[in-house]
């Protein structure tokens, strides 16, 4: 169907053409499509969802509209706040240091949105189609139905079509890869990016929304893909349990028959358990040969590989990951509410987003309390220069001019998921001492000054070997 997205002054055409409608229907994510399930049936799965979703736009992690708010709890790519897209970022370069550098023979590639060719699959397509060449045709005078149908569609049939996954790409970039593996399997094209996915139901056009994925690509053996797939579906699960809260709430899941139509003989998804149900993370699929050989038009021949001493048409792992959902899940599994009962027996509830120290998009703020002296300032400026220079985020507090006490910044600060507080005060001028406040045990330790920047490098540090 043609849908018209008002915001791209494009037409974004998804196949097969039917021309008879040519409204545009903008989704609402909440609402149940073709393979989506309901977010929530109780009350308090949707209070809790509601407070979850303020609580991402409070912190600068989400833009919550009418249109992308909730959008983000389908996994689908909206705007992010400053802290969401830095959180999206760290996600993004722990996965490709987890698949690309793992082991040998993967190696990074990149490809267009718009792809040259129409997958040769049974899946719908979406292309993108210039909204003046759209107008033209239909202003045309003299025109009748029949030649107005003809026309637009040769115009589907010219325009390029829009990526709805990347595995395309490594597939057509298999035979240029050939000679840099010197024909041998296994090995790997490793790609992230965004890519384009039609919502809602088949018979109501909408337009399509932009996923961030990451994709690899396994080339191997046919005798041995299984174990590759075994193998990729540990890895990857492992990897997602690495930088979590609650381990627990990840799992994998073999996917059954039909699931994934046809092209997959064999499949495990990664999921996140959400209130509202587990959703995937990662879907990894045993293709077999035949996607490498529809992308090669059937030639045999030039797609064989070295397997020991024989010659094989490699089978086909796809592992595909949705980051946006991924953040949304991290976020998710990372928010405590923790309750402290005063000595006057008063209760206490305190937020915290406890995201893992690599994952954090701000590793520590810089702060004097209240009546920052220049003195002061000078001293934050030279430390969070030198924090900046040897790769940590820092978050400069002390140039805030809303006045603010210690415990009102530290409530601030562990709900944006900073590690730790540092604290400049007159003590600093006289013996270069500063406060440290660790964001999950609430401990202050005293430090000098210039141990911070490698206090904080060796802390990070650690956290990867965990």
């Amino acid at each position: 169907m043609l849908t018209y997205c008002y915001r791209r002054q494009v037409f974004i055409c998804r196949r097969p053409a039917v021309l008879s409608v040519l409204q545009c229907r903008f989704a609402n994510p909440l609402q149940p499509g073709r393979n989506s399930r309901s977010l929530g049936s109780a009350t308090d799965d949707t209070d809790h969802t509601s407070t979850f979703i303020q609580f991402c736009s409070d912190r600068h992690y989400i833009i919550r509209d009418h249109l992308h708010g909730e959008s983000f709890l389908r996994g689908i790519s909206g705007p992010y706040g400053p802290l969401g897209m830095e959180l999206q970022k760290n996600i993004l370069d722990k996965w490709w240091t987890s698949v690309v550098m793992s082991r040998a023979q993967v190696f990074g590639i990149s490809t267009l949105h718009l792809t040259r060719t129409t997958p040769a699959t049974k899946e719908s397509t979406l292309k993108l189609v210039d909204s003046n060449a759209l107008d033209h045709i239909l202003n045309q005078k003299g025109l009748n139905w029949e030649q107005v149908r003809d026309t637009l569609k040769k115009l589907l049939v010219d325009s390029s079509p829009l990526r709805m996954n990347l595995l395309q790409g490594a597939l057509e970039q298999y035979l240029p890869s050939l000679e840099l593996v010197h024909k041998r399997l296994p090995f790997g094209l490793a790609e992230t990016g965004v890519c384009y996915q039609p919502q809602g139901q088949s018979n109501v056009p909408a337009c399509p929304a932009e996923v961030t994925q990451a994709s690899l690509v396994w080339f191997c053996s046919p005798r041995t893909s299984s174990q590759w797939l075994d193998y990729w579906a540990r890895q990857r699960l492992q990897w997602w349990r690495k930088f979590a809260l609650g381990p627990s709430s990840f799992s994998c899941s073999d996917i059954t028959d039909g699931e994934e139509g046809e092209r997959a003989s064999r499949g495990v998804k990664i999921l996140y358990n959400f209130p509202w149900g587990a959703e995937p993370l990662e879907t990894l699929s045993s293709l077999g040969d035949m996607e490498l050989l529809k992308a090669h038009k059937g030639s045999r021949a030039k797609l064989q590989c070295k397997d020991g001493r024989k010659s094989v048409v490699p089978h086909v792992i796809s592992v595909c990951g949705n980051i946006d959902r991924g953040v949304l899940a991290y976020l998710h599994n990372s928010l405590q509410e923790i309750k402290k009962t005063d000595s006057k027996q008063r209760l206490h509830k305190r937020k915290v987003l406890k995201l893992h120290p690599s994952l954090a998009p701000v590793k520590v703020s810089l702060d004097t309390g209240r009546g920052p002296t220049v003195e002061l300032r000078q001293v934050c400026d030279g430390l969070l220069q030198e924090l900046l220079d040897g790769g940590i985020s820092t978050w400069p507090g002390y140039q805030e001019t809303m006045p603010s006490s210690m415990e009102q910044l530290n409530t601030k600060y562990d709900e944006m998921g900073v590690l730790f507080t540092i604290a400049i005060t007159d003590i600093t001028l006289e013996s270069g001492l500063v406060q440290v406040r660790n964001r999950d045990t609430t401990i202050k330790e005293t430090m000098h000054i210039s141990e911070v920047r490698m206090f904080l490098t060796k802390y990070i540090s650690a956290s990867e070997n965990i």
